[in-house]
Formats: structure tokens, sequence, C-alpha cells
């Protein structure tokens, strides 16, 4: 496991700590910055892959756990700045990489990167970072999920392959079934955004048909913004409410985790 010499390390970035969250993730350097305190970390999946992630640890221990999920840029310092700042906020937190370490920066190059993504490779690395930390020293057995776009999707795929305490879904699509949508064990939060032509309004009330026919627990919030209105480096991005998103967020993860 890690050294506590290195736990305090990666809590270590105090002068990030005084800053707003939407302010780091803005800043190029100041997201790398928080970016370097987390470890990266290498497992076995089920299937015998080994794949690669980034890890938070807390001081407090035994702690509430989060898998993070990226958006469709793959694993950017932005992800690793909200995965170092669940750790700040006292959770044991891994952001996963389902892109094999390629990391996108222009729309043509994310949508080539999506399109390389294998659906069963990508539940098999989800379900293996679920069970390393239902059983991680560092963590209370609960798990929540989280995920913004493309992982905001994954995010629900991850708690169905591998169910979870909490999932939080960032204006992901939510094109599963009754009998998928069965396999959940704990609720769902969904941010959706009314402006969003890609995760409409038809789309959610699809799922949450389907979500009331499995019989699961959910709540979704509707914002007055686009598609990643909560991502401070988008042309969209909406910062009341993306701090009203964050805030449900925690509110959601503290009573079930």
């Amino acid at each position: 496991m890690i050294a506590r010499r290195d736990v305090l390390k990666g809590v270590a970035s105090a002068p990030l700590a005084g800053l707003p969250l939407a302010a780091i993730l803005a800043d190029p350097a100041l997201a790398r910055a928080a970016a370097a305190g987390l470890h990266e970390y290498t497992i076995n999946t089920p299937a015998g892959r080994r794949v690669t992630g980034a890890l938070a640890m807390p001081l407090g221990v035994p702690a509430p756990t989060v898998l993070l999920i990226h958006e469709w840029w793959g694993l950017n310092d932005q992800i690793k700045a909200v995965t170092a700042e669940f750790g700040r906020l006292g959770y044991l937190a891994v952001a996963v990489d389902l892109m094999a370490g390629k990391v996108a920066t222009t729309p043509d190059e994310a949508r080539a990167l999506t399109g390389t993504v294998v659906a069963e490779e990508a539940t098999d690395t989800l379900a293996g970072w679920i069970e390393w930390l239902r059983v991680h020293d560092a963590s209370n057995r609960k798990i929540g999920t989280v995920g913004w776009c493309f992982g905001g999707g994954w995010s629900l795929g991850a708690s169905i392959a591998a169910p979870v305490e909490a999932t939080v879904i960032y204006y992901g699509r939510v094109t599963r079934k009754a009998d998928e949508l069965a396999h959940l064990k704990g609720p769902v939060l969904g941010h959706f955004a009314s402006r969003d032509k890609f995760i409409d309004n038809k789309m959610v009330s699809v799922w949450e048909a389907e979500m009331e026919k499995a019989g699961k627990s959910y709540s979704t919030h509707w914002y007055d913004a686009d598609h990643a209105f909560a991502n401070p480096t988008s042309a969209r991005y909406d910062e009341a409410d993306a701090k009203l998103a964050w805030d449900r967020t925690l509110k959601f993860f503290d009573e079930h985790l």
C-alpha cells in the first residue's frame, strides 16, 4: 500500500488548498500542480488486464471512496485536479483512465479517442477499480462514482457492472433499460442542462421511466445551461450552475458514503 510519507505528500498541495476548485480547473498551470500531487497506480482487472489510474489519499481513514471517470478528452490534469480536491475533502479517490494514457486537445482528437474505447474493456477496467477500492485499507467500503459527459455515461455503466452506494452523472448518456438498471445498488444523482442538444430531456425522461420500472432511486436536477456547463475550460461554462451542481454532488456523497 501507500507509505504515510506519500500520503502526506498527496495532501500537501497546501498552497492550492485555499483556492476555489473552479479557479484551479480554469488555470492549466494550477491544474497541473494539483495533478502532480496524485499517485499513479496500476492494478489487474478481473480479465487480467493491467490498467492505470490516479490516486488521491486522504489523511483520515477509513474514508468514503470515489471513482472518477473523465470526459472524452481522456484523463487530463483537470480531472486529476478534481480527484485531488476529493482527497483534500477527505475522500479516497481514483481517477480511471479509459483511453490508455492518451489525452485529446481538440474535439476531433477527442472524437477519435472515444471511438477507440471498447465497451467490454471499459467495463472491465471500471469493475476492476471498484473491486480494488472496496478492499483498500483506507476505504470505509462505501463507494461512489462520478463522471462528466463521456464519463457520465460510464459512471452509470460502472455502477451497473459493479454496484456501488452512490452514482453521480454529469450530462452523460443514460440510454439504459430497466433490466440493466436493476443491477444498481445505491441511488443515482443526475445533473443535466436544458440547452444540451446531446443529452436532452427526451433521453433523460426515458431513463427516468426505466429507473422507475426497475424500482431504483434517483434524483434529477436541470440547469438553465448547455452541455459541459461544469467545465471551466469550456466556452459553455456556467459558474453559478457548476457550483450548485458541485455542492449537490458533495451533499449527495456525504449522505450516502
